[in-house]
């Protein structure tokens, strides 16, 4: 079954990875981003070799977006960014897993300093319709 990981987060100013651009990131020593990131591409080779990982991707700014929307008369286009929460959507990873329990195992690797990680099934494409 197919799920997505979605990272949520609000660096300053804004780039990759995440977790070093936050102020909780920032408060975080040398020693913990750098055991930090040794896990993280441990993860990511257990997730490749598995084959367990489909595919990811990081997401410029926020300020970079357009949104369209629709209404009977136009399309309607409003510039970025849209949410007017703190976090943004800063980056998905999609994962397949033979069960949930499983893909929250590895969703639970991307938590990170002023990040939340949201963990959806995927609609289609042999993923949880519900």
């Amino acid at each position: 079954m197919k799920y997505v990981i979605l990272i949520h987060s609000n660096p300053q100013p804004w780039g990759h990875p995440t977790d070093r651009l936050t102020d909780e990131g920032r408060a975080q020593s040398q020693e913990f981003h750098e055991a930090s990131g040794r896990a993280f591409d441990a993860l990511m080779e257990e997730i490749n070799t598995s084959g367990e990982f489909v595919t990811a991707m990081a997401l410029a700014d926020p300020a970079a977006s357009t949104l369209f929307g629709w209404s009977p008369e136009q399309t309607l286009r409003t510039d970025g960014p849209y949410a007017e929460s703190k976090e943004q959507l800063a980056g998905f990873f999609m994962i397949d897993c033979e069960t949930r329990e499983r893909a929250e195992e590895i969703a639970a690797h991307f938590a990170q300093p002023g990040g939340t990680v949201e963990l959806r099934p995927a609609m289609w494409g042999d993923g949880d319709d519900g």
